[in-house]
């Protein structure tokens, strides 16, 4: 019997010993193919050349960056890692408790799967690839030691710091990890946050620019002082914000101008477009770098590093920054917009569905049948259980039943109170509408007035334009014009001048008629028809002639004759019409 047994002993250990060998090399290859894989994330990173950026906060939003695009997680933000904590009981769990490398990799298996179901299908992800690298990176920056443990705060914080999306959703999220049921944050957990947090600057070899200090949470709040979600948004959403997480918004930012294009030419590269950031100087005049050149420290001409630049996310035209500028002064409200909406000091409780929910509802009415049916010969406590089960529902029924009607008196109450509610916000929102109203008419108004300004401005910058060049046809065609208002201009001078002529002749003439009526009297034969011979009176020449004079007369036309010609002009139309006949003996 003893031979037998430690003939078996030997044989299990025979038999162990290979399988253990097995594992260790299968352990052994795997953190081979890990190591070989985080070598190759690093050496693509160490290819972009971003280690030449000289400023370490661009240098570190740089590098984290290319590694949330590496690892697709630019297209997943903080309500999908919810989605994927939930999914996997993450919430429900203590942040202190730790769990295993393959747990991490379930819980990343669950963020990418699903980021592919929403994407389409012409851009879909290599999940394993992501996975892999995304999974190697967290390794390397929480587990260098290779213990495969990892807590549910250190998950939490660092996919909720790296992943997509807008900072201010970020930030509240990380909030209601790291405050009490009061809605305040706690500074022990705010200090831990900091020290997981800063091992990501840490595992791009930003270590020395952007490490964990002690020192580090004194320096963003004060230890006497109470921080609310808005005191804590306020701090790190400020310009700057504090310097260990200087970087955090600043990879916000990168990222929304990545596809930014600014029509404008860099000072010293000569590209004639700008993507990305845009510098421009604020001592050199119109001197303007782009974001690669500033950030490799390059200057020409007059300019130098060590001047102060101004940073430009946006491109705006000089007639939109005049209307920009117009409003702002004309506006009686602050320009300045808040950095964030305000939030309530409380946080909001979730609703306790716990009686209101059965624990393990009836799945259809056949199982109540099979437990009727069900023989109860064989357990005596069949129909006693049978009739617990029903007296809990019917319990759970009546608590249904009583929140309907707590429900419905509700909706009374507040139905009561609509009418009033109603008038009085329909008053206010008819101000509300009749003041927007009034601002946009305002606005109208002055956009206009800035068009036409423009219009005018671009109208006496242009040059005058030559006619000859444009229209040649044209210019022939006003020549003759102008010819022909000479012309014209000639013949109405000599028309007014025979006309001068005419009316110097009649006047010597009446004169005349009135010296022989006075010497012969009014009985003279030259008043008898007999006696009288018919002399028209001289017309001028067939040149001055041409025109026909009007019948009325104009008053300078009559200048210089006599005040019996003006009065002969002055009467009726009898004498204009027909020809005047003058009787001499």
């Amino acid at each position: 019997q003893k031979c037998s047994a430690l003939m078996k002993r030997m044989t299990l250990s025979s038999l162990c010993f290979p399988l253990l060998l097995i594992r260790m090399i299968e352990d052994r290859g795997r953190s081979g193919d890990i190591m070989a894989e985080r070598r190759q994330l690093f050496a693509e990173m160490r290819a972009q050349e971003l280690d030449s950026i000289r400023l370490s906060t661009y240098r570190t939003a740089s590098k984290l960056r290319f590694v949330q695009k590496k690892c697709n997680l630019h297209l997943v933000d903080i309500w999908n890692v919810i989605e994927a904590f939930r999914e996997n009981g993450l919430n429900t769990m203590d942040l202190n408790t730790e769990f295993t490398v393959a747990r991490l990799e379930a819980i990343l298996s669950t963020i990418f799967y699903q980021l592919n179901k929403r994407m389409p299908t012409t851009h879909q992800i290599n999940v394993e690839q992501s996975i892999s690298l995304l999974l190697n990176f967290l390794l390397a920056a929480y587990d260098p030691e290779g213990l495969g443990k990892m807590s549910v705060f250190v998950v939490k914080m660092t996919l909720a710091t790296i992943c997509g999306g807008k900072i201010l959703d970020k930030l509240r999220y990380i909030f209601s990890q790291i405050s009490d049921p009061g809605g305040i944050m706690v500074y022990s957990q705010f200090d831990q946050f900091l020290r997981e947090v800063l091992k990501l600057p840490m595992t791009v070899f930003e270590g020395p620019s952007f490490g964990y200090t002690e020192q580090a949470t004194r320096t963003c709040f004060a230890q006497q002082k109470k921080v609310s979600l808005n005191t804590f948004l306020d701090t790190m959403m400020s310009d700057p914000p504090p310097q260990c997480l200087v970087w955090l918004p600043l990879m916000h930012r990168l990222a929304n101008v990545e596809n930014v294009f600014h029509p404008v030419e860099c000072s010293y590269c000569h590209s004639e477009s700008i993507m990305g950031f845009r510098y421009r100087c604020q001592q050199c005049h119109n001197y303007q770098l782009c974001q690669d050149c500033f950030w490799r420290g390059h200057a020409s001409g007059s300019h130098s590093n060590q001047h102060q630049m101004k940073e430009y996310t946006s491109w705006k035209s000089p007639a939109k920054k005049l209307s920009n500028a117009l409003s702002k002064s004309l506006s009686c409200a602050s320009s300045r917009e808040p950095l964030h909406p305000m939030f309530p000091d409380m946080p909001e409780k979730p609703l306790n569905l716990a009686h209101i929910v059965p624990p393990r509802p009836m799945n259809s009415t056949n199982d109540f049948m099979l437990s009727h049916s069900m023989p109860t010969s064989g357990n005596p406590y069949s129909t006693k259980n049978l009739l617990e089960s029903s007296y809990h529902q019917e319990e759970e029924h009546s608590l249904i039943a009583h929140y309907a009607a707590r429900l419905a008196s509700d909706l009374d109450q507040q139905q009561q109170r609509v009418p009033n509610d109603i008038s009085f916000s329909l008053d206010a929102n008819k101000q509300q509408r009749q003041l927007i109203a009034e601002l946009e008419s305002k606005n109208r108004e002055i956009l206009q007035e800035i068009q036409r300004l423009k219009v005018q401005h671009e109208q006496a910058s242009q040059p005058p334009t030559c006619t000859s060049q444009q229209n040649p046809t044209l210019l022939a065609e006003l020549r003759l014009l102008r010819q022909r208002k000479d012309e014209l201009e000639q013949r109405m001078s000599a028309l007014q001048e025979s006309r001068r002529e005419l009316m110097v002749q009649l006047e010597q003439l009446m004169l005349l008629l009135k010296v022989r009526e006075k010497t012969q009297g009014p009985g003279s034969p030259r008043s008898s028809p007999s006696h009288t011979v018919s002399r028209p009176i001289p017309m001028p020449t067939q040149s001055e002639s041409a025109g026909t004079t009007p019948t009325h007369t104009p008053q300078d036309s009559l200048m210089g004759v006599g005040g019996d010609v003006q009065e002969a002009f002055a009467q009726g139309n009898t004498h204009t019409h027909t020809p005047l006949q003058l009787g001499v003996q």
